[in-house]
């Protein structure tokens, strides 16, 4: 990856919607070559999918839980059952096998207490957990999607 691609990525990660026109003219490129950049990063698994962003408010999904996870069987067989039960559930948005004192951490999100009471019903239900602990956004701060691509933290 050279600094034009680093410039396609950072273009992309703000609006991915941006037209090949414009896109290449803003890394100096012309159409084909910046389209078969986007191409190779894309082959390569750099761009792994592009996606609209929504707004979670909108559509009735306002309540982001914090689920911090410890567990007490850490066989293979117990690891993949859990891993694939998490990962089917559509309320988990993320889920990260950890380092430290939690072994599992997810973002969840809900529409109200309700539903996650529900979904952590599921949750401690489906496999043994040694302790679950759950963490509410009052408010959402920042969020992005976008990584700093700035070549060794350089500003």
């Amino acid at each position: 990856m050279d600094a034009t691609d680093t410039k396609i990525l950072m273009l992309l990660q703000e609006d991915a919607s941006i037209s090949i026109a414009e896109l290449a003219q803003r890394v100096n490129l012309s159409q084909t070559p910046c389209w078969k950049r986007i191409q190779r990063l894309e082959t390569t698994g750099v761009i792994e999918k592009r996606v609209a962003l929504v707004n979670p408010e909108k559509v009735g999904l306002g309540l982001t839980v914090f689920v911090s996870i410890e567990i007490s069987d850490h066989s293979g067989q117990w690891l993949q059952r859990f891993a694939e039960f998490v990962s089917a559930m559509p309320e988990v948005m993320e889920f990260y096998r950890m380092a430290g004192d939690v072994d599992y951490m997810l973002r969840v999100a809900v529409p109200d207490m309700a539903a996650y009471d529900r979904f952590y019903q599921r949750l401690v239900e489906a496999v043994p957990l040694k302790n679950v602990t759950s963490r509410f956004a009052m408010q959402r701060v920042k969020s992005t999607t976008a990584y700093d691509l700035v070549a060794n933290g350089e500003r």
